[in-house]
């Protein structure tokens, strides 16, 4: 039986994906101690290891947390690949040329995984850490990235804790879990804003994926976003970045047939990431 939200999307071809955006210090150290902060942007970050507690302000739309409308005209706009040359079709987990040839683009370094239904199973409105349980090959996913040395983040949208359905230390205990489960991530972004909030960085707006370079003072084209998604390839395509789908039964069928990359299984998109690495980069 399929929950609320994953209902909700068949029904209406609505995304109901949780998504954030923060921003922060461009170059800042992630492996010091944790930190909170603001950007030029005007929204806020957190970073880690390990899972910091958020710091959320009381101030609307200024809250350093943002989360767009979840039922506007962009989430379902159409999208083209950043990145110049490719093929839509993965073949054998490889992104491949029509000559056969793997394509090459700039050095990866770093992945934003979506959480819900990407990292882990999609609970709607979770706010119960004993409820979370990895995707298949999530844990060994995530293991590969990091040990390719490659800054790992978790962008994530909330919208339960606008709706009243949970509190935000709810969703902090839930993402502590998932932190926990999977060795800790480099940075964490939490959105806790509803469809009628008005503001404009829920994916597909780039300005989650600006901000997490922002915050890891990396460019932007060197980063990927992973998710479930058209929302999440429409981020990254916006912002610049990459991106690889990992379809799931609810995902929309335009959604695949649009992705400029996508996978099987969150370990085949880290892997399809790594081959396309310059030589000598993979590892």
């Amino acid at each position: 039986m399929l929950g609320e939200a994953a209902a909700q999307r068949l029904e209406r071809g609505d995304c109901d994906e949780e998504v954030a955006e923060f921003e922060g210090t461009q170059g800042e150290d992630l492996r010091s101690p944790v930190r909170s902060g603001e950007s030029a942007h005007g929204a806020s970050f957190l970073s880690g290891p390990p899972y910091p507690v958020a710091r959320v302000s009381d101030a609307g739309a200024a809250d350093p947390f943002c989360d767009a409308p979840e039922q506007d005209d962009f989430s379902r706009r159409e999208f083209t690949s950043p990145v110049a040359g490719y093929e839509e079709e993965v073949n054998d987990s490889l992104l491949r040329s029509a000559d056969g040839a793997a394509e090459r683009i700039r050095t990866l370094r770093g992945i934003l995984f979506d959480r819900d239904a990407t990292l882990v199973l999609d609970v709607p409105y979770n706010g119960d850490p004993s409820r979370v349980s990895p995707m298949p090959t999530a844990l060994d996913a995530v293991e590969r990235a990091r040990e390719a040395g490659l800054a790992l983040g978790v962008v994530t949208n909330q919208s339960g804790i606008a709706r009243g359905l949970i509190d935000r230390a709810q969703a902090e205990a839930v993402n502590r879990r998932v932190d926990e489960l999977f060795g800790g991530f480099d940075i964490w972004m939490l959105c806790p804003h509803g469809p009628d909030d008005g503001c404009a960085c829920r994916k597909p707006a780039p300005g989650m994926v600006l901000s997490a370079a922002d915050v890891l003072g990396l460019p932007v084209d060197s980063l990927a976003v992973i998710g479930d998604i058209g929302a999440d390839m429409g981020a990254a395509a916006a912002a610049g970045a990459r991106g690889v789908l990992v379809p799931t039964p609810v995902t929309l069928p335009e959604e695949v047939a649009a992705a400029p990359l996508r996978a099987a299984t969150l370990l085949e998109a880290v892997e399809l990431l790594l081959a396309t690495q310059p030589d000598g980069d993979s590892e």
